[in-house]
């Protein structure tokens, strides 16, 4: 019943509950749709971690969603040793970059009193499930080998069952307990999504592509002189 309720019904609730109070909050508070930078207040640790993280976050989430778009693909990618072992190299590299740099993003946010004070509950929520959620990854990674195969067998037709709305929670109930954390773990980041400054990833600027140039009027008055 636990698996059921993990694994057929929670992901369902995140998905509803990020796309109901995402677009609420676009229409009620569509100014809050930012990463509301505190770059002003601390910029050097920041770089160090905001820049890893984001390039080596990409990737990973980049392979994870080729591997379930194009399963039969993936595995023709990994059918020779070479490419299967630099893979898995490559994702531990990327794994343990984006561990020290979510870690130093964290202790960014305590250490510093003014980041300190302009970091709300949400924020602590989100970069602990993030901070989990490589962790586990990177745990992984190093203790579950060969993890860009059997995602092929397992977690690929889990997710590809969620889709088709018939879940088949089988897939994952056989996995140990650090796999399954990370699979509900990654819905409970889809979950908290829409509360969170996270909602500037899909904040696309359209808009500017189609709107015109900005106009600069300059209206400089010489020292003695009235306006016509």
């Amino acid at each position: 019943m636990i698996d059921l309720i993990l694994f057929g019904i929670f992901p369902y609730v995140a998905i509803a509950l990020a796309v109901a109070v995402g677009l609420y909050r676009y229409l009620v508070d569509r100014y809050s749709w930012s990463s509301q930078s505190s770059q002003f207040l601390e910029s050097r640790a920041l770089f160090w971690g905001s820049v890893p993280w984001h390039y080596a976050i990409l990737v990973i989430l980049l392979a994870h969603f080729l591997a379930f778009l194009f399963p039969a693909g993936w595995g023709a990618l990994l059918g020779r040793p070479l490419r299967l072992y630099l893979l898995e190299v490559t994702g531990m590299a990327l794994g343990l970059s984006t561990l020290i740099a979510v870690l130093l993003l964290i202790v960014r946010r305590a250490a510093n009193p003014r980041v300190a004070r302009v970091t709300s509950v949400v924020d602590w929520l989100v970069l602990a499930s993030l901070a989990l959620q490589v962790a586990t990854g990177v745990y992984i990674a190093f203790t579950l080998r060969w993890g860009s195969v059997w995602y092929l067998h397992t977690a690929a037709p889990w997710l590809w069952s969620l889709v088709k709305l018939d879940p088949q929670v089988q897939y994952l109930a056989a996995l140990p307990l650090v796999v399954k954390l990370h699979a509900v773990n990654a819905f409970a980041l889809i979950a908290l999504f829409p509360f969170s400054r996270l909602v500037h990833v899909v904040s696309v600027p359209l808009g500017y592509l189609a709107r015109p140039y900005q106009v600069v009027v300059w209206n400089l008055r010489r020292p003695g002189t009235e306006p016509k």
